[in-house]
C-alpha cells in the first residue's frame, strides 16, 4: 500500500512515526517503553512488568473494572493488545478510522491512568502463572531461554519466573509504573489515513499524563562459548533442537539482508540446500534458522524437531552446508534465487495497514531507525556472495556457540552432536 512517513518529536519527550495511507479504512498503532523484564528493580520479581502490563487493561480512571473497560473499547469492533519481553512492553491496536480519536482516548486510559489494586492483582498473578506454566509445556521455551542463559544472559526461564509471582506486591507494580512509563520513554507508530489529522494527533499524545523521565538503554550481556547440554524429558518422542551462533557486535541493515538470504538458501524453501535435501532424505519434516540482534551483539540460529535414529545425520548435513559457504562455495545463482524470493515477500509484505505498522515498528523501536521502504529492493539487490561469505567466516571465527535440545537422554547424546558441530569453529 501507498504511504509516506513522518517523524514526529513531541514537547513532552515522546517520540514517534505517524505513517498516512491515504484512503485507508482502518487506523493501527502501537507504542512502546523500554519497561519489559530486564528492567525490573529486583530479579526477585522478575514478574513485575508482565502481571503490571495485565493489570493495564484493568480499573482505570474512568472505568471501575476490565470488563466495563473492555466492553467499550471494543463496541464498533476496535482491536487491543498488550504484550512484554525482557526489554519492551508494548501496547497495540487497531480500529475503524471513523473512531480512531476515541480509541487513542481510551488506549491512554490504560497506559497513563491505570488504578491498580489488589483485587486485580491476585486475579492476574493467577493468570500468568497459568500463562508461564502453559509456555512451559511447550519444549521449545523450555529450551531456548536455557540456551541463552548458557551464553550468560540473565533472563530467567519460564519455571524460574513463576516462582517469583508470590513475592510480587501492589507496591512492586505502582513503582514498575511510575519508573517506566514516562513520556521521555515512549515511542510510537501510528498508521492509516492521516492527512489532516496530524496535528489533533499530536496535541492529543502531548496532553497524555505522563511524567519526564529518560528513554532507557537497551540491557546488554557479554556473551561467551557455553557446551552443548540436554533438557531430560523422558516422554519426549523426538529431539527439539537448537544451534546457535553468537558475533559479538550489531548487524547492519545490509548484513541482516545477507542473513536473510543464506537463510533462504539453507532453509526457506522444500528445495534449500539444508531444509529441502533433509526432507529428500527423509531426515526432518521442518526446520527453520534466522537471526536475533540485541543491544550488543547479533545471532544466528537454526531449529527444529528431528527423530533420534536421523538427528547426526541431519547435524552433519547443516555442518557441511555451513562449511561450504564458509570456504567461498556460494553460486550467484542461488544467491541471485535468494534475493528474488526477498524481493518478492518485501511487495507482498504490506498489504494491510497492520502490517505497514509492525514492518516500521520492528526497526524504529529498536534504536530508531526510520525504514526507506523503497529503497529495500535497491538494498537487497547490492547483496553479493561475498558479502554472505565473509558474514558466515566472521560468525564461525568468533567462536561462540552451543547446540542444545530437549527430549529423552538414553536415545540421543547430545555431546555427540556438539562434536559434530565444533569443528565449524576450529577452521585453521
Amino acid at each position: 500500500m501507498r504511504h509516506s512517513v513522518e517523524e514526529v518529536r513531541l514537547k513532552n519527550g515522546a517520540r514517534g512515526l505517524l505513517i498516512d495511507v491515504p484512503g485507508a479504512s482502518v487506523m493501527s498503532y502501537l507504542f512502546d517503553f523500554r519497561a519489559g523484564n530486564r528492567y525490573v528493580k529486583s530479579p526477585d520479581i522478575y514478574e513485575t512488568a508482565h502481571i503490571m502490563e495485565h493489570m493495564a487493561y484493568g480499573a482505570n480512571e474512568q472505568f471501575k473494572n476490565g470488563h466495563a473497560y473492555t466492553a467499550e473499547f471494543e463496541k464498533n469492533g476496535a482491536y487491543s493488545n498488550a504484550m512484554t519481553s525482557d526489554d519492551f512492553m508494548r501496547y497495540v491496536g487497531t480500529c475503524a478510522a471513523f473512531e480512531w480519536d476515541r480509541i487513542l482516548g481510551l488506549q491512554s486510559l490504560a497506559i497513563t491512568k491505570p488504578m491498580f489494586n489488589n483485587k486485580e492483582l491476585a486475579s492476574e498473578k493467577g493468570n500468568v502463572k497459568n500463562e508461564l506454566t502453559g509456555y512451559s509445556n511447550d519444549y521449545d521455551n523450555l529450551l531456548w531461554p536455557r540456551i541463552y542463559q548458557s551464553f550468560g544472559d540473565s533472563m530467567l526461564t519460564f519455571s524460574q519466573r513463576v516462582k517469583t509471582v508470590p513475592s510480587i506486591k501492589l507496591a512492586d507494580i505502582k513503582e514498575h509504573h511510575h519508573r517506566t512509563h514516562t513520556s521521555d520513554n515512549m515511542r510510537f507508530v501510528i498508521t492509516g489515513r492521516l492527512y489532516g489529522r496530524k496535528t489533533q494527533i499530536k496535541k492529543l499524545l502531548e496532553s497524555w499524563q505522563l511524567p519526564r523521565g529518560r528513554r532507557f538503554d537497551l540491557p546488554t550481556d557479554e556473551y561467551k562459548i557455553a557446551n552443548p547440554f540436554f533438557i531430560q524429558r523422558k516422554d519426549a518422542t523426538n529431539l527439539t533442537f537448537g544451534l546457535s551462533m553468537v558475533l559479538p557486535r550489531v548487524l547492519d541493515n545490509h548484513e541482516l539482508n545477507a542473513l536473510r538470504c543464506v537463510n533462504h538458501i539453507f532453509t526457506g524453501t522444500l528445495y534449500s540446500k539444508v531444509l529441502g535435501e533433509a526432507r529428500k532424505r527423509g531426515l526432518v519434516y521442518s526446520m527453520g534458522s534466522g537471526a536475533v540482534r540485541s543491544a550488543t551483539q547479533s545471532l544466528w540460529e537454526f531449529s527444529g524437531q528431528v527423530n533420534y535414529d536421523t538427528a547426526q545425520e541431519l547435524f552433519k548435513l547443516m555442518v557441511r552446508e555451513i562449511t561450504k559457504v564458509a570456504s567461498g562455495q556460494l553460486s550467484h545463482k542461488d544467491v541471485d534465487a535468494a534475493k528474488q524470493y526477498l524481493l518478492g515477500r518485501h511487495q507482498m509484505g504490506a498489504q494491510t495497514v497492520s502490517e505497514i505498522n509492525s514492518l516500521y515498528a520492528g526497526w524504529y523501536c529498536f534504536d530508531e531507525t526510520i525504514l526507506d521502504y523503497d529503497d529495500i529492493p535497491n538494498r537487497i539487490n547490492h547483496i553479493k556472495s561475498d558479502d554472505i561469505i565473509e558474514l558466515v567466516q566472521e560468525f564461525l571465527d568468533a567462536n561462540i556457540w552451543t547446540t542444545a535440545g530437549v527430549g529423552n537422554s538414553q536415545k540421543i547424546n547430545m555431546t555427540d552432536l556438539g562434536d559434530i558441530v565444533a569443528p565449524l569453529f576450529d577452521r585453521g
